[in-house]
C-alpha cells in the first residue's frame, strides 16, 4: 500500500482555490448586537450576495450574515462556468416534468446568463468574463447514444445546439460531442467583489463570522446567532448552501451531498477556447482562466458522494494523471474541491420555504451548476419579496413533488443513510493516538471507543469524537482536504472538529488523551 505521506506527485500540499488566492475581498465585522431589518440573508456566497445586491438597489434595508468569510464556500471553489448546458439533463427533464417545464428550466438558466452578461457590461466589471461555447463529449460508444438523445431533446425544446464528431481539445479520443454556443465563463470572486461594493453603496449591511443557528417563528421571524445576537426581519432568505433552518422541510432527507475536485495547471501546448465536460464515468471538466497573462487550465471531475469512496487524495492524483495524458507538460499550481447538493428530481429548491413559512425563502440544491442557478435564485426570490410575478416560481418551488423520480431517489438515498449509520458503528481499530504520524489523519481507539486523530506537522495532536453531531453517523477522514466528512448528510468538520459545512451545527467533541 502507498504511504500517504510519501506520494510521488506534483500536487500542492494544501487545497487552495485559484479564485481566492488571486482576489482580496473586503472584510466585515461580526454581528454583536440585536438588529432589525427589512430582509435578512443568511449566506455570503453568490446566491446571497446577488439577492442582497438586487434588493438593496430596490430600496430594501438588507442585512447579510456569513458564518465564515464571504465566498469561501462553494462559490470560492467552483469552476465558474455560466451555462444552461447542465450535463445531460434535458432528455431526463422532459420524461419527468414534461416539455413545457423542461423548456422553462433552460430559459431560466439563459435568463441568468443574460443577467450576468448585462451586469458585467453595464457596470464595467473587470471579472475576466468571456463568451465561450460549451461542449459535452464522450469517448465511449454508450455515450454516443446518450448525446444523441440529448440532442433530440434540444431540438424538441428549441435549444440551439449541434451534434459533432470532435472537439477543439487535442489528444482526447472523442466519439461524439454536443455544443451549446454563446455561453460564458468568468472569475467568480472578482464578480462577487463588485456585488459586495454594490450592496454597501446602496446601504446594505454585511456581517462575517456570524453563525445563524436557528429561527424563532414569530410574526416577524427572528434569526438566532451563535454569539447570542438576534436579527428580526420581514423576510429571511436562507442561502447558506445547506439550509440552517429546517422547519419541517426535511431538506436533509431530500438532498444528497457530493464532492468533486479540481487541479489548476500551466500547460505547454495552447488550450483552445471553450468549456468542456465529459459525460463518461469518471467525468472530466476542462476550461481555462487567465493567470499572469497566461492560460491556467482547470481540470475537474472525480465526483463522489461525500464521505464515501477511496482516499480523497487519489482523486486529485487521478486528475493529475489525466492532465498528463492530454498535455505535454503539466505544472500544477492549485488544487481544491467543492461540495454540491442534488435534489430528488435534480431541480434546485428555490422559493418560499413552505406554506407554513411564507416570509422565509430558501435557495439550495444546485447540482454543481451554481453560477446560473444562484442567479436564477436571486432573481426569483427578489421578485417574490418585491411582490413581482416570476414565471419560474412553480418550477423551482421547494414544496413541489415529482413522484418520478422523487420517490425512488428518496428511498435510495435514505436507505444508504441507514446503511452508513449502521456500518460506521462497526468500523473499529486497535490503533492508538500516539501512533499517528505527522500530517496523518486516521481512526484510532481511545479507551475502547472509536475516535479520530490528526497530527499537525509541528507534532500537535488533535483527537475528536467521530460521531457526527447532526444525526449520529460516523465521520471519515478526508485526506485530500484534511477534514472529517459525514457519509450520511454531508456535514464536514475541520481536523480540530469545527463545523466546515452543515447540516451539523455543533462541532465534534474534542477528546483529551494522556
Amino acid at each position: 500500500m502507498t504511504d500517504l505521506n510519501d506520494r510521488n506527485s506534483s500536487l500542492p500540499e494544501r487545497p487552495e482555490p485559484f479564485w481566492r488566492v488571486s482576489t482580496q475581498l473586503a472584510s466585515f465585522p461580526a454581528l454583536t448586537q440585536d438588529i432589525e431589518t427589512d430582509v435578512a440573508i443568511v449566506g455570503g456566497g453568490i446566491s446571497g450576495l446577488t439577492t442582497a445586491y438586487l434588493l438593496a438597489k430596490a430600496g430594501k434595508r438588507v442585512t447579510l450574515l456569513e458564518a465564515d468569510v464571504l465566498a469561501n464556500g462553494t462559490t470560492g471553489h467552483t469552476t465558474a462556468k455560466i451555462t444552461a448546458q447542465h450535463d445531460i439533463i434535458y432528455a431526463e427533464l422532459i420524461s419527468h416534468i414534461g416539455k413545457e417545464q423542461a423548456k422553462l428550466y433552460y430559459e431560466a438558466s439563459m435568463d441568468a446568463l443574460r443577467f450576468i452578461r448585462s451586469l458585467v457590461k453595464e457596470e464595467k466589471m473587470e471579472c475576466d468574463f468571456s463568451e465561450q461555447d460549451a461542449y459535452l463529449y464522450t469517448t465511449t460508444n454508450q455515450g454516443v447514444k446518450k448525446l444523441e438523445d440529448e440532442y433530440n431533446a434540444y431540438q424538441e425544446l428549441g435549444i440551439p445546439g449541434e451534434l459533432l464528431t470532435s472537439i477543439p481539445v487535442k489528444n482526447i479520443p472523442v466519439k461524439a460531442a454536443l455544443v451549446m454556443n454563446e455561453q460564458a465563463q468568468f472569475h467568480p470572486l472578482m464578480y462577487v467583489a463588485h456585488l459586495v461594493k454594490g450592496i454597501v453603496d446602496n446601504g446594505g449591511s454585511i456581517y462575517e463570522q456570524t453563525v445563524a443557528l436557528d429561527m424563532e417563528e414569530k410574526s416577524r421571524p427572528v434569526i438566532l446567532t451563535k454569539s447570542g445576537a438576534k436579527v428580526q426581519a420581514d423576510h429571511i432568505v436562507i442561502a447558506s448552501h445547506f439550509p440552517f433552518f429546517d422547519g419541517s422541510g426535511l431538506y436533509f432527507s431530500k438532498m444528497y451531498p457530493s464532492r468533486s475536485y479540481v487541479v489548476a495547471a500551466k500547460v505547454d501546448n495552447d488550450f483552445p477556447e471553450g468549456m468542456y465536460l465529459s459525460i463518461d464515468s469518471p467525468s472530466r471538466s476542462l476550461r481555462y482562466t487567465m493567470m499572469d497573462g497566461e492560460k491556467l487550465v482547470l481540470i475537474g471531475g472525480q465526483n463522489h458522494k461525500t464521505g464515501h469512496g477511496i482516499d480523497t487524495m487519489n482523486h486529485y492524483e487521478a486528475l493529475e494523471q489525466y492532465g498528463q495524458e492530454i498535455f505535454q507538460t503539466l505544472d500544477i499550481r492549485f488544487r481544491w474541491s467543492a461540495q454540491d447538493l442534488t435534489t430528488l428530481d435534480k431541480i434546485p429548491y428555490i422559493g418560499r420555504h413552505s406554506k407554513l413559512h411564507p416570509s422565509i425563502f430558501v435557495a439550495t440544491g444546485y447540482r454543481k451548476w451554481g453560477m446560473t442557478n444562484s442567479t436564477v435564485a436571486a432573481l426569483l426570490i427578489s421578485d417574490l419579496i418585491l411582490q413581482r410575478p416570476n414565471r419560474y416560481e412553480e418550477l423551482f418551488s421547494p414544496s413541489r413533488f415529482v413522484a418520478d423520480p422523487s420517490i425512488r431517489n428518496f428511498i435510495s438515498q435514505n436507505t444508504d443513510v441507514a446503511k452508513q449509520l449502521f456500518q460506521g458503528k462497526f468500523d473499529q481499530t486497535e490503533r492508538k493516538p500516539e501512533e499517528v504520524k505527522k500530517g496523518e489523519g486516521t481512526i484510532v481507539n481511545v479507551n475502547g471507543k472509536r475516535a479520530g486523530a490528526y497530527r499537525e506537522q509541528d507534532g500537535t495532536l488533535h483527537v475528536v469524537d467521530t460521531t457526527c453531531t447532526h444525526m449520529g453517523c460516523e465521520v471519515h477522514w478526508n485526506h485530500g482536504d484534511h477534514t472529517w466528512d459525514c457519509p450520511c448528510h454531508g456535514s464536514r468538520f475541520s481536523y480540530k472538529g469545527e463545523v466546515v459545512e452543515g447540516p451539523a451545527k455543533q462541532p465534534l467533541k474534542s477528546i483529551k488523551t494522556d
